[in-house]
Order: structure tokens, then sequence, then C-alpha cells
């Protein structure tokens, strides 16, 4: 009987010991097996700041592109980085690509009439040639639309075509459609040098630019 309580009690003084102790040196954690140990913890650094959620931005360009977003006039400040990595980062030719694809597969199914005149359109900017590098300086649309920089940057004729545009140029150049081009640039300043644009890229034997 008295053995029984002396080990009651010495149990009692272990528990409050151990109960001393993980107030002072750190927190009760229980183990695997069920029980608990006296641990102490490490800081726990800061919560990191939460990137900007890309889904967002993708979500924003898809609406964009579905014509769903009206009268928007800047990318979002938060996608910059976004429309960087998707416009220079590869997805944006590989996005051509694949239109180009189903362009010629469409294109190949049409049975051309013999008057000549079976014609496809194509327009100009950032179809024919393009503005990426305009668009890096005005941080790819997240400043505000500038028309007379814009005009400065036409003037100098130095777009480069966008990849695999011009091989679909000729490519239903070769199956016997005529091509027109159409732009909305100012035709009393910019014809000039928008055909020697063109031309130096290689879009030739179109029939005809149509301009403002």
């Amino acid at each position: 009987m008295i053995r029984t309580m002396v080990q009651r009690v010495r149990e009692v003084l272990i528990l409050m010991f151990l109960a001393l102790m993980s107030k002072t040196n750190g927190e009760w954690k229980p183990n695997h097996w069920g029980r608990s140990n006296c641990v102490r913890q490490p800081p726990r650094p800061p919560l990191p700041v939460p990137p900007v959620q890309e889904e967002n931005c993708l979500s924003w360009r898809v609406a964009v592109e579905a014509n769903n977003v009206r009268g928007w006039r800047t990318v979002p400040t938060q996608c910059l980085s976004y429309v960087e990595r998707y416009m220079i980062g590869g997805q944006y030719e590989k996005d051509v690509s694949f239109i180009i694809d189903q362009i010629l597969a469409y294109a190949g199914d049409i049975t051309l009439s013999a008057d000549g005149m079976d014609a496809w359109v194509f327009d100009v900017d950032d179809t024919c040639i393009s503005n990426v590098f305009y668009y890096k300086g005005k941080r790819y649309g997240c400043d505000p639309y500038d028309p007379s920089g814009f005009k400065e940057w036409a003037m100098r004729g130095g777009c480069p075509a966008v990849p695999g545009m011009l091989s679909l140029f000729n490519e239903l150049l070769n199956m016997g459609f005529k091509i027109f081009l159409i732009t909305g640039r100012d035709e009393e300043t910019l014809a000039h040098p928008t055909i020697h644009n063109l031309h130096n890229q290689g879009f030739y034997n179109y029939q005809k630019l149509i301009m403002r």
C-alpha cells in the first residue's frame, strides 16, 4: 500500500517537472508512439509573400482575345512578366505555328474557282510583321498606347516578320489565292515605310495594300 502511494507520488512529481520544462524550453510535441517529448521549437520564418497568380493573367488574356473584356486600355501591371514570357519565351511562336497548320489544312480543302477571284486577306501589324520590339519599350502594353510613338516606330520600317507567316503567305500564293493586305496605318505618311518594310521581310506579289 505504502509502496503504491510512493510510486504514484513519484509519477506525479515527474509529470510536474516535465510540465515545467515544457513551458521554459519548448512545447509538448507528440512523437509517433503517442507519447510527448519536450522539444525546443525553432523560431518560425516569416510567411512568404504569395506570388502573382498567373492563372488570373491567363484568364485575363484569354478573355481579351475572345473580346469578352471591353474597353481595356492597358495590360494589368501585375501581368507584365507573364506577357513578356509569353511573347518572347517561345509560347507565342508555338501558338502561331499551331494556327498556321490549321489555316493550311483549311485552305487545302478549298477548291479554287477558275475565275481567279479567290482571295485571302492578311492584316499587316502583328500578322505579317511584328511590333514586339516596340511594345517591349512600352512594357508590353502596361503603358498606355502612344499614337505618336507608334508612328515614329513605323516610320523606321524595321519590323521583323512574324515567325512562320511569310511561309504561310507564300503557300497561299502557290495554291492560287490572291492576297490583299490591310492596315490601319495612315497612307499619307506611312505608305512608303510600310511597303519598304514588307518587301524587306519578303512579302511580295500581293494584289494590293489597303491603308487608312
